[in-house]
């Protein structure tokens, strides 16, 4: 059955954007209440645009959305509700925002209402705003990966069910592995423990730790596990590469 055409309000985080003709953007929303949203915002690369600044990622706003009987639905409105000035000073931190929202651009599906998905990635931008930690960027990915229903086996070995040790991530079985079992990447016992506390609810505490090698270890191994997931290259990490 078909939508109902009209008018419609909803939250958005800008996605992506990409240009349509000589003077519009098609712009890519993961909104609150309907999905990631493809829509036509008309106008907005002309210097005179009322709203155009407002469209990119990862701005948080209020938009209302005119739904017609084609594909693509026209943003009429839009009011800012989040700009993430501090992200977009820091160049870093700007990486690991796009690298969020790239992510969840693969696995959102079009007029498929969320409302996960959207909490998770609105937390973990405003996390992020407020603490430029490695660890909200790996923390959102793993969380993403459990949303997803691929959540890591990090509590005994993914292979034959040792409670421990544990010196390695498979990737392909999507867990930590024992010594015997032992492929895939190398996991330090640091690593191990940071990576539990980040799945296991204690992720404030984790961000409150001093950064350190096991940190960039789980930030790292987060960012290839949701590449395994979606088979494909994150582009948005080339720019964490280049800090």
């Amino acid at each position: 059955m078909a939508e109902p055409v009209g008018l419609y309000r909803d939250h958005a985080i800008v996605l992506r954007t990409y240009k349509l003709g000589e003077a519009d953007r098609i712009v890519v929303l993961l909104t609150e209440a309907h999905g990631e949203i493809r829509a036509v915002a008309k106008g907005v690369r002309r210097t005179k645009s009322r709203f155009g600044a407002r469209l990119e990622p990862p701005t948080h706003l209020a938009v209302q959305l005119y739904r017609g009987r084609g594909e693509l639905d026209t943003v009429s409105q839009v009011e800012t509700i989040d700009h993430f000035r501090a992200l977009r000073t820091d160049l870093e931190g700007l990486g690991r925002a796009l690298t969020m929202v790239e992510a969840v651009d693969q696995v959102a599906l079009e007029r498929e209402p969320n409302g996960q998905l959207y909490r998770l990635l609105l937390g973990a931008l405003r996390t992020l705003a407020a603490d430029p930690s490695p660890l909200v960027l790996a923390g959102f990915l793993w969380k993403l990966l459990a949303l997803e229903g691929v959540a890591p086996m990090i509590d005994r070995c993914v292979v034959c069910g040792a409670e421990g040790p544990l010196v390695a991530f498979d990737l392909m079985e999507g867990g930590a592995v024992c010594r015997d079992d032992r492929r895939g990447q190398p996991l330090s016992p640091e690593a191990l423990a940071l990576l539990r506390d980040v799945l296991g609810g204690r992720l404030g505490a984790a961000l409150a730790a001093p950064v350190t090698a096991a940190t960039v270890e789980v930030d790292r191994l987060a960012v290839r596990a949701v590449e395994h997931h979606l088979e494909r290259r994150l582009r948005s990490v080339g720019v964490l590469d280049s800090t």
